[in-house]
């Protein structure tokens, strides 16, 4: 379990990841400055700021935020950088108008009500309540990542598509490290389950394409895991994803 005020553990020499119990961001510092890769909760804007004061940066140094989706646990101080900094956000073309808000994909609250008889499903709805799950703002600026604009972020992230959790979900290849948001996950405050795993599926879009996203991700030549949910994980990626499947199959 991470510290309340989350933990920043450090990746790579330019990778960092804030881990909190119940979401992740990473963040990206280099010599062209400094990349926010998700950005937590509305109700976790000091936890980031923390999280960048401790690598000796504030908010007015951010030179980008990358979204891999625009679900609200990810997006949701973004929308406040981008309101009061005008920092520049990106994500997948798909998911610009998910970030945006012209349309919304996630879990309906009569889904994940229909878990609340499990105590893990109780604390996580009630803690999310407090961090600001039910803010409906969007970003009116977000914009699609291309090549040409992906050169120019700090860390040069490769964008590697993989839709399903939302149609527009994407993860990043960065140093070496891949940044899955919550295409491949290694815990969540609803799961029992440690290791390598896909989100329940009330979670999740499109579940079909969540399991060949897997494979997408299982081509790709990297042994560092950084996930939106749960630890860094080690290992190769077609290891980590076989255990995935095996897991959503049980």
């Amino acid at each position: 379990m991470a510290p309340a005020g989350g933990e920043l553990v450090q990746v790579t020499d330019v990778v960092h990841i804030a881990r909190t119990d119940l979401v992740n961001w990473t963040v990206v510092i280099d010599g062209d400055g400094v990349l926010l890769i998700d950005a937590g909760f509305p109700g976790q804007r000091a936890e980031v700021l923390a999280t960048l004061s401790q690598l000796g940066v504030g908010p007015g140094d951010v030179h980008s935020i990358l979204l891999t989706h625009a679900h609200i646990d990810h997006f949701g101080t973004a929308i406040w950088f981008a309101a009061e900094h005008r920092t520049p956000v990106y994500c997948h073309a798909d998911e610009v108008g998910h970030a945006q808000r012209t349309y919304l994909e996630q879990a309906s609250p009569l889904a994940v009500a229909a878990h609340a008889w499990q105590p893990r499903w109780v604390r996580w709805s009630a803690e999310i309540a407090r961090k600001g799950a039910f803010v409906k703002a969007g970003i009116p600026t977000a914009q699609p990542l291309t090549a040409d604009v992906a050169a120019t972020l700090p860390g040069n992230p490769i964008a590697i598509p993989t839709p399903g959790h939302t149609g527009g979900h994407c993860s990043y290849l960065v140093d070496g490290v891949l940044i899955s948001g919550d295409a491949l996950v290694t815990g969540h405050p609803t799961s029992p389950r440690r290791g390598p795993q896909l989100l329940h599926r009330v979670f999740n879009h499109d579940e079909e394409r969540c399991v060949r996203s897997l494979g997408a991700l299982a081509m790709l030549e990297t042994t560092v895991l950084v996930p939106g949910h749960g630890d860094v994980w080690r290992g190769p990626i077609r290891e980590l994803t076989d255990q995935a499947i095996a897991a959503h199959a049980r």
